[in-house]
């Protein structure tokens, strides 16, 4: 779920299974898996943002509640009774993305402060969490939920709001200190979530895949790991210090990417590259960056 769609298809790649189609996709077969993915898709539902006025962004109605009613939508094409579907669920891995980002984004966007934005992060996790409920009525075993990047490494986030002020900024990384405290406010409240999840299902494998640890490893030691470019700049952008700026997104005329993104942490400064995320899956396979790891036992 959420913008899933590199990520998802490396992990099916390491798993031998068929690469996994968007749902929103035309003329395709989801027997082997589905994406329920969609740009700029939020965790909290769309009218929640319309009647709080917390951003002045028309949202589409892709938000988690809907990506659920897809889900419930397509099951009845897959299985039939109760019973045939936990059968059917059993065998399937379940993947959350970081949901939350998107809604931290809007929220700021719509000129609120960071103050404002903490306060909504347990309502993202108590979506989240009912989110997890409701795959795990329906059969869900096997679930991976992934936490924040490290946000204030994110070239958006450095390029929107860049600071005059030094103390403002992370000396070994140059990402910004405050940005990254919500997102380590976020996982922190998301993995202890997760753990009341596991005591009320005992019997539910429910994995919680970190994403800002392996990406903080990056922007440390990029080189180490073959990013020989900048760390914090994106390989399709153009102008700024990041290479990236609002008005010259990647996908817009005379906007052209690098010649080997593999050297790059960072594609457009929201996503990170593929070789990027090749590291990230391995370690959630592994479980050097997952707990407990999706190729491991449970809890």
């Amino acid at each position: 779920m959420n913008f899933y769609l590199v990520v998802i298809n490396i992990l099916a790649q390491r798993l031998g299974l068929h690469l996994v189609p968007p749902y929103l996709g035309q003329n395709e077969s989801f027997l082997h898996g589905a994406n329920f993915a969609v740009a700029g898709a939020t965790t909290i539902e769309t009218a929640f943002f319309v009647k709080n006025n917390l951003t002045t962004i028309k949202l589409l109605n892709s938000s988690l509640n809907f990506q659920l009613g897809w889900f419930d939508e397509l099951k009845p094409s897959l299985c039939k009774s109760q019973k045939e579907c936990k059968a059917y669920f059993s065998g399937s891995l379940f993947l959350f993305g970081e949901f939350g980002a998107n809604d931290y984004t809007y929220i700021l966007q719509g000129g609120r402060s960071l103050h404002d934005v903490l306060a909504y992060v347990p309502k993202v996790i108590k979506t989240i969490s009912l989110a997890i409920e409701h795959v795990i009525s329906q059969g869900a075993v096997n679930i991976a939920v992934s936490g924040q990047l490290p946000t204030g490494c994110v070239p958006l986030y450095l390029t929107i709001h860049a600071s005059h002020h030094k103390h403002d900024y992370e000396e070994e990384t140059g990402c910004l200190k405050k940005y990254n405290y919500l997102a380590l406010y976020h996982n922190a409240l998301l993995e202890e979530s997760l753990k009341q999840l596991r005591c009320k299902y005992p019997l539910i494998k429910i994995i919680y895949a970190d994403y800002y640890k392996p990406v903080l490893k990056l922007v440390k030691s990029s080189k180490h790991y073959g990013f020989t470019k900048s760390p914090l700049r994106v390989c399709c952008g153009k102008g700024g210090r990041y290479n990236w700026n609002l008005t010259e997104i990647c996908g817009m005329p005379g906007v052209n990417a690098c010649e080997n993104p593999s050297t790059y942490v960072h594609w457009d400064g929201v996503h990170l590259t593929e070789s990027a995320h090749r590291y990230i899956a391995a370690g959630w396979l592994k479980g050097r960056y997952a707990d407990p790891p999706i190729l491991g036992g449970n809890h």
